[in-house]
Parts: C-alpha cells; sequence; structure tokens
C-alpha cells in the first residue's frame, strides 16, 4: 500500500457513497413534487397520501446525502492539497455558488416544504417542493461544472503553476458541462422512477396487503417518470459519448475495448477481456458496423485506438508517462451502464403496457413484480459505473491535460493516517448505509396507513383560514 493508492481509494468510496444519494434525492423529490402537483389539480386524498409516504423517503435520502457531502469535501482537504491550491480559483466561484445559492435555496424551501403543511395554501406548499427539486438539480449543476473542467478545461490561464479563471461564461458554457449535466439529471430522474416503482413492487408482493391500489398508482407513476428519464439518459449519454470522441479519443477507445485503430465500419464489441499490461484481446465477441451506428450514425467511420491515441498524448504532453487507463474496468462499467440503461427502458415500456387498465397483467404475475421490485438496485449499479467511467477514463489526470493524479496528493499525509481514515470512513459509511436501509425498510413496513389520518384528513388553509401566529397552529 502507498499513499497514492490509499487517498485514490478513499477519493472513491467516499465519492461512490455520496453519490448513491445526490441521484436518490433529485429523482425522488422529482416524484414527489408530481404526485402533490396532481393531488392540488385532483383533489384525490391518494395523490396527498402518496405525496406524504414517498417524501418521508425523500427527506431520509436529503439527510444522508448531506452528511456524506461533508465527508466528500473534508477529503479532498486532508488527501489532495496540491489539487486544491492548482485548482482553487476555479473551483471557488461555481462550488460557492453551490453552497450560498442552490444548497440555501434547496434547504429554506424543503423546510418550509416540511412544516406549513397546515399553515399555507396547497398551491403555495406544492410550489415549495418544485422549488426544492429545482434548486436540487441547479446544485448539481455547480459541481457538474468545476467537475466538467477536469475533464475539458476551459475559460482559464497558468500562472504561478496554478489554473487562474479568466472566463467564467466559458466555464458555464463548456460543453462538457452541459452534456454531463443533462446525462446526470436524467439518470436521476430515472432513479427516482425506479426506486418508487420498484420498492411499490415488492410491497404488491404481499397478498395481504391492504393499499394496493395506493401502490398500483405509485408503480405507474414511477414507471412513468423511469420512462422519462430512461429516454433523457439514452439522448444525453449519445451526446457526451460523441463529444469524448473529440475531447479524450483515449476513453473512447478504453470503454469500446480498442487497441488499435478499427476498421471502417467499425465492428462493436459487446464481449471483450483485455490483457491490462499488453491491452490485447484475449477474447472478444463482435457485432459489424454496430460501433460506426453507434459513434457516427452512419454504417461508416472508424475509431481511434488506444495505441494511437497514447503515441498522441506522449507527443504532446511528453512520454514520461502512460496515458493507458485501467481498460477492462473502463469497458466493462460503460456496457454494464449501457446495457442496464436500455434494461431500464425496457422494463419501463413494458411495464406500463401490462399495467394498463384492460390488462392489469403486471399486478397478477408474481415473476414480473419481482422483476421491477429486482430494477430497484440498478440505477445505483448504473450510476456508479457511469461515475468509474467518468473519473477513471481521464487517468492520469485530475485535470485533464494540466495536472496529474500524482501531482495531486497532499505532501504531509502518510500511510498510516491515510489507512485509519479510510477504515474509519469505511466504518461510518457502513453505519449510515445500514441506518438508511434499516429506516427506509421501517417506512415501507409501516406504510401509508399508518400515516396520520386527522392530519391527512383535516382542512387545509385553502378551506379554514389559520392564524400563523397562533398557538393551535403549531399544535
Amino acid at each position: 500500500m502507498d499513499i497514492l493508492s490509499l487517498a485514490r481509494f478513499q477519493f472513491g468510496m467516499t465519492t461512490i457513497f455520496h453519490f448513491f444519494f445526490v441521484p436518490f434525492s433529485i429523482g425522488t423529490g422529482l416524484v414527489v413534487a408530481i404526485m402533490e402537483t396532481m393531488w392540488v389539480r385532483t383533489k384525490d386524498k391518494t395523490y396527498l397520501r402518496m405525496t406524504k409516504f414517498w417524501g418521508n423517503i425523500f427527506l431520509l435520502s436529503f439527510a444522508v446525502g448531506v452528511v456524506t457531502g461533508i465527508i466528500q469535501e473534508f477529503q479532498f482537504g486532508m488527501n489532495w492539497s496540491d489539487y486544491s491550491r492548482f485548482m482553487g480559483d476555479i473551483f471557488g466561484a461555481p462550488l460557492a455558488i453551490e453552497a450560498l445559492l442552490a444548497f440555501f435555496m434547496e434547504s429554506t424551501f424543503l423546510g418550509l416544504w416540511m412544516f406549513t403543511w397546515k399553515m399555507v395554501k396547497p398551491w403555495l406548499h406544492a410550489t415549495f417542493m418544485w422549488l426544492v427539486t429545482i434548486a436540487s438539480m441547479l446544485s448539481a449543476f455547480w459541481i457538474i461544472t468545476a467537475n466538467a473542467f477536469m475533464q475539458h478545461p476551459t475559460g482559464y490561464a497558468l500562472k504561478g503553476g496554478r489554473a487562474v479563471m479568466t472566463s467564467f461564461p466559458k466555464l458555464i458554457a463548456n460543453t462538457q458541462a452541459w452534456y454531463e449535466f443533462g446525462h446526470t439529471i436524467a439518470g436521476a430522474i430515472c432513479m427516482g422512477g425506479f426506486l418508487i416503482a420498484g420498492m411499490s413492487a415488492f410491497k404488491l408482493l404481499n397478498k395481504k396487503l391492504k393499499e394496493k391500489n395506493f401502490f398500483k398508482r405509485s408503480l405507474k407513476l414511477g414507471l412513468v417518470v423511469g420512462l422519462v428519464g430512461s429516454i433523457g439518459v439514452f439522448v444525453a449519454g449519445d451526446l457526451q459519448m460523441q463529444a469524448l470522441i473529440e475531447d479524450q479519443p483515449m476513453k473512447f477507445a478504453a470503454t469500446e475495448g480498442e487497441k488499435k485503430d478499427t476498421a471502417d465500419p467499425a465492428p462493436w464489441k459487446v464481449i471483450s477481456f483485455m490483457d491490462p499490461k499488453t491491452h490485447e484481446d484475449k477474447f472478444d465477441i463482435q457485432i459489424p458496423y454496430m460501433l460506426s451506428l453507434l459513434s457516427y450514425h452512419k454504417p461508416s467511420g472508424s475509431i481511434q485506438g488506444m495505441d494511437s491515441a497514447n503515441k498522441n498524448l506522449q507527443a504532446k504532453y511528453g512520454d514520461e508517462n502512460n496515458y493507458y487507463p485501467p481498460v477492462n474496468t473502463l469497458f466493462w462499467s460503460f456496457h454494464i451502464m449501457a446495457i442496464f440503461g436500455m434494461a431500464m427502458l425496457g422494463i419501463s415500456v413494458l411495464g406500463l403496457f401490462f399495467a394498463r387498465k384492460k390488462s392489469q397483467l403486471l399486478f397478477r404475475q408474481k415473476w414480473m413484480l419481482w422483476i421491477v421490485g429486482l430494477f430497484t438496485f440498478v440505477p445505483f449499479i448504473t450510476n456508479t459505473c457511469g461515475w468509474l467511467v467518468t473519473e477513471l477514463g481521464r487517468y492520469p489526470w485530475t485535470v485533464y491535460g494540466l495536472f496529474t493524479i500524482k501531482d495531486s496528493v497532499s505532501p504531509n499525509v502518510s500511510v498510516g493516517s491515510l489507512l485509519t481514515s479510510n477504515i474509519v470512513y469505511f466504518c461510518l459509511f457502513s453505519f449510515l448505509a445500514i441506518v438508511m436501509v434499516a429506516l427506509v425498510v421501517k417506512e415501507l413496513k409501516k406504510g401509508p396507513e399508518s400515516d396520520d389520518d386527522e392530519m391527512i384528513n383535516a382542512p387545509l388553509s385553502s378551506e379554514v383560514e389559520v392564524d400563523p401566529f397562533n398557538k393551535e397552529a403549531f399544535e
């Protein structure tokens, strides 16, 4: 074990765990906002009960996401101080805006949503949740803007061994930022839909369930949102991968497992096992023409291989570095992400087809409900795989073409301190995961039938005016 490996492991561990809950809260927050809007428009109390029930699970994900985000920021300063010094001027503006504007807006309106059920009109209360959702997406945008600079630097100059911002508009106009943002938000929407659809499917497996109509509606709405998110992921992912052909050809070649320049037209490798040292194929299965179709949307065109990309990078940045990324990890991460992404699109279409009023087959077949239920966990896998492709694909850079990983680590950390902090963080994350899962399971077991009926049926301010300064308003 060495300092660099331990620091990288800690960064990967903290970021992956944090990224479990970012799309979780964005996606479920959106679905809860839709549910409350449907209640405001239809006055159907089932939608109000759905809002409250799934809102509790959203709040759990938000709380854990905040805690893990704080830990992630702490390890940046502890393990990556040289990187922080190099990138401080670039990161400062977007991260300050994220904290002072987006997160402040998000937490403020979330508090209003939580504590004003009987104090404001229903349409205004629903607006609070929409503002929370918009703010969470804005928060994601500013974080992604900072990350996109690491992928494709724009609007900067190098002064005194540091990257200095020269144009804030160019920073936020970075094409990678918008591709990443679209892909991330679409993934979050997809995750929110499938989490609610999947958990509803697990509840519907119980024959003694009293609230079948409640969870059938939740499942259908989850599949609709999952379908919209899946289509968005497909479109945004396609645009982002096309951009990588020009911006990061090594990453693109590694995700497709191409050591040499491909033929024209290029075949697509469905399966590939490569030697991590020589990068030669040990075994692969190919589909003719498919890579050209996926890359250029036409049955012609070749792809630059890793060998050619490495030569070009050595010519541009020096031959002291090996620019090959971890090929097998990238190939399988990308393919797992793509395969499961298409699977979610298919499941959402088929699920809605078999859940329509004339059929209802989905609700009569346990094996179908099991499939939808198991897809609760798929978005966590796809989002993690996408993050691995994004971060590992630019090896050996932290900031592409400007600053390497080995130059980024703090000079004063030791193996002992990193090993200790890794163990502490791992134990903390394990504890948080156990608590999170336990609380979600508890909420699911309790079900909407355990909600406070008096609160649900109580007239809101659209029916009875309440003085917010009256002590009864807080009882």
